[in-house]
C-alpha cells in the first residue's frame, strides 16, 4: 500500500482584522507588519465559533472531495493546540458531529508543525494496511491565546482550519518520503505562558527556522532519490514571508511555484499548511505527478516536511 492525499479542505472565518485595524490597537503600522512578515489581514472567529466548529467544516469539505462518506473514515487526526477545552479531544467531538463510526480519534499536540506530524502518523496506518481512510486535521483558534495587547505577537496568528484525507494511491503516486524532528532545549523561545498566552522569541525563532525549513526541505527530496530540479510545487508553512522565501531559495524554486496565503490569513499554526494545500488543488496550482514538497516548524520547536508525488 502506498499512502496520499486524496482529498483536501478547508475553513475561514468570514472577520477579516487588517493590519490598519490593529494600528487601533497596539502601536505598529501596516508597512511594518507587510515589511517584516508579509502579512496584510487575517481572520478571527467569532466567541461562538471554536476549534472544533472549524474543524467540522474542513473535515466535511475533505471527506467530499475524497467521494467518501463520514462512515467511510477509519481515524480522525486532530493538529491543534487550541482545542475547545482540556478534554476530550477536538478529534472525539469530530468523530461525534460526523458522526462517524465508533473509531480510533486523537489530537497531536506539535504546534505548527502540527499538520506534518498528522499526515506522517496516518502513513503508517495506511501502508500497514490497518486502515484505509484517515481524517487529518490542522485546526486553530490563535485570538483566544493572543495577548492583543503585545505588539510582537498579536500582529502575526490568525484563525482557521484545513484537512486531507490520507488513503491508498497508485505505486508512482503519494508520500515519497518525510522528515519529523523536535529540539525541546528550544521552548523558551517560543511557548504559552502561565496567562495562557503566546510568546515568541522573534529573533530566536527566526534564525532556527530560516535554517530548519531549508534543510528539511533539501532532506526529503533527497530521501525521496529526487533532486530540487524536480520538484514542482513549494507549501512552507505560512508564518513569514521572509523565513518562506529562504525554504524557496534553498530548492531554487521560482516565485510561482510556492504557495503563498501568509498576506490573506497570517500564522494559522497547524492549520496553515493545510490551507494552503486545500486552496492550490482547488485552484489548480497542483496538478497531476508533481512533485509537491510539504514544509513547516513550531513550537516544542517541532519541525517536520514531506515529499509526494500529487495524484491518486
Amino acid at each position: 500500500m502506498k499512502a496520499g492525499i486524496i482529498g483536501t479542505g478547508h475553513y475561514v472565518p468570514e472577520q477579516v482584522v487588517t493590519n490598519h485595524d490593529l494600528e487601533k490597537i497596539v502601536d505598529t503600522s501596516d508597512e511594518w507588519i507587510r515589511t517584516r512578515t508579509g502579512i496584510e489581514e487575517r481572520r478571527i472567529a467569532p466567541d461562538d465559533v471554536d476549534t472544533s466548529d472549524m474543524a467540522y467544516h474542513a473535515a466535511v469539505q475533505a471527506i467530499d472531495e475524497a467521494n467518501l462518506t463520514a462512515e467511510d473514515i477509519d481515524m480522525i487526526l486532530v493538529a491543534t493546540v487550541t482545542p475547545d477545552m482540556g478534554f476530550p479531544s477536538v478529534a472525539c467531538q469530530l468523530q461525534a458531529r460526523l458522526g462517524a463510526r465508533q473509531i480510533a480519534a486523537m489530537d497531536i499536540s506539535a504546534a505548527c508543525s502540527g499538520f506534518i506530524y498528522g499526515v506522517v502518523t496516518a502513513k503508517q496506518f495506511i501502508e500497514a494496511n490497518v486502515h484505509q481512510n484517515i481524517l487529518v486535521v490542522g485546526v486553530e483558534k490563535l485570538s483566544k491565546i493572543t495577548d492583543w495587547s503585545d505588539r510582537n505577537t498579536s500582529v502575526l496568528f490568525g484563525d482557521g482550519a484545513g484537512a486531507a484525507i490520507v488513503g491508498s494511491v497508485s505505486e508512482e503516486r503519494g508520500i515519497l518520503a518525510h522528515e519529523l524532528g523536535a529540539d525541546g532545549s528550544g521552548i523558551p523561545h517560543l511557548h504559552q505562558t502561565e496567562e495562557d498566552f503566546i510568546y515568541m522569541n522573534g529573533r530566536e525563532v527566526f534564525k532556527f527556522a530560516v535554517r530548519q525549513m531549508g534543510d528539511s526541505s533539501l532532506n526529503v527530496v533527497k530521501k525521496a532519490g529526487l533532486t530540487k530540479d524536480d520538484v514542482d510545487y513549494l507549501i512552507p508553512h505560512q508564518a513569514n514571508i521572509r523565513i518562506m522565501e529562504a525554504a524557496r531559495e534553498n530548492l531554487d524554486i521560482p516565485v510561482e511555484k510556492m504557495s503563498k496565503s501568509v498576506h490573506k490569513y497570517g500564522n494559522t499554526s497547524a492549520a496553515s499548511i493545510p490551507i494552503a494545500l486545500s486552496e492550490d488543488v482547488k485552484a489548480g496550482k497542483i496538478k497531476d505527478n508533481d512533485v509537491t514538497v510539504l514544509v513547516g516548524f513550531g513550537g516544542g520547536l517541532t519541525w517536520g516536511a514531506i515529499a509526494l508525488r500529487w495524484g491518486k
